[in-house]
């Protein structure tokens, strides 16, 4: 199982993080077919073949994602992954 983690920092209130967080759980239900379930400041990511979770901390927002045989069978790269996730997470901290 490959792991990918991205993290970011930023300048927002919590509640803003997760409103961009939301935002980007829809490009990731789009891209990866993950979606999110929200407890308090975390998100569980659930989809096929990838697990992971998202932490939204007060100056910093932490992904991982876990990479299950499926997605390593179907060849998933966790370097494209981990590119793809960054750039959508810069995208929607920034708004």
């Amino acid at each position: 199982m490959s792991t990918v983690n991205v993290e970011r920092p930023h300048q927002l209130s919590v509640e803003d993080a997760r409103a961009a967080i939301d935002r980007l759980g829809a490009d990731l239900k789009d891209k990866y077919g993950m979606k999110l379930e929200w407890s308090g400041d975390r998100a569980k990511l659930v989809g096929t073949g990838a697990s992971g979770e998202i932490k939204v901390e007060p100056n910093r927002v932490v992904i991982t994602v876990k990479l299950g045989m499926l997605a390593r069978a179907a060849g998933v790269k966790p370097d494209k992954v981990h590119a793809s996730i960054d750039k959508r997470l810069v995208a929607a901290l920034q708004g």
